[in-house]
């Protein structure tokens, strides 16, 4: 009865903690000629999840640099618009993620981003705990990166409808302009024209 309710206590616990959390994508504006970083404490083993979305500025392209407590480079994309890096601990300390927009001197980024940790269990430690447990533990984990990855979607959708409404404004906004071009073309020739047979008449 006691194992039960310990049981019950641990599932309760796992969805909880998947349901709060992570619950929404943080966002950041990242000025022209400089750069935001962020960082997490970690336990050797642990692993963590970074996945980020650029929603406005520019090309919609950022830098992404990961170092460990030794500020040593561990992963680095150049002028991404999304991207999904994950990290194994080596060791135990402070791991440090930065966006960079060094690359612009005009420009800000908006960026969209989510970090998921997920604390390392040793197999050892799995061969001696409840065969429930463990599965609950991986259901756990499942869990986590379905939501990562869904939240990860919606911020590609925001993107992309907000680079559709865009499109949409400037074609809008062209065929405006080429309509007021065309009507001052044909008034300008009718007027042209116009003149031309009224001095030939004269003539």
């Amino acid at each position: 009865m006691h194992s039960f309710s310990y049981t019950v206590s641990i599932i309760i616990t796992l969805l909880l903690s998947v349901a709060i959390c992570n619950s929404a994508a943080h966002t950041i504006t990242v000025l022209p000629n400089s750069r935001e970083c962020f960082f997490e404490e970690l336990h050797k083993g642990d692993k963590m999840t970074v996945t980020f979305q650029v929603d406005g500025g520019g090309h919609l392209d950022i830098d992404y640099m990961m170092y460990d407590p030794s500020d040593r480079l561990m992963e680095s994309s150049v002028r991404q618009t999304t991207g999904t890096f994950s990290i194994n601990a080596e060791f135990e300390g402070r791991y440090t993620y930065c966006f960079s927009n060094e690359m612009s001197t005009v420009t800000e980024k908006e960026v969209s981003f989510n970090v998921h940790g997920i604390i390392y269990v040793p197999d050892d430690g799995l061969a001696h705990s409840d065969p429930l447990e463990k599965e609950i533990r991986e259901l756990a984990d499942g869990l986590a990166a379905i939501k990562d990855e869904q939240e990860y979607i919606v911020m590609r959708e925001r993107t992309h409808r907000d680079t559709a409404e865009s499109t949409n404004d400037r074609v809008k906004y062209w065929s405006f302009f080429q309509f007021i071009v065309l009507i001052a073309v044909c008034a300008w020739q009718v007027t042209y024209l116009k003149r031309f047979f009224e001095v030939k008449r004269v003539v």
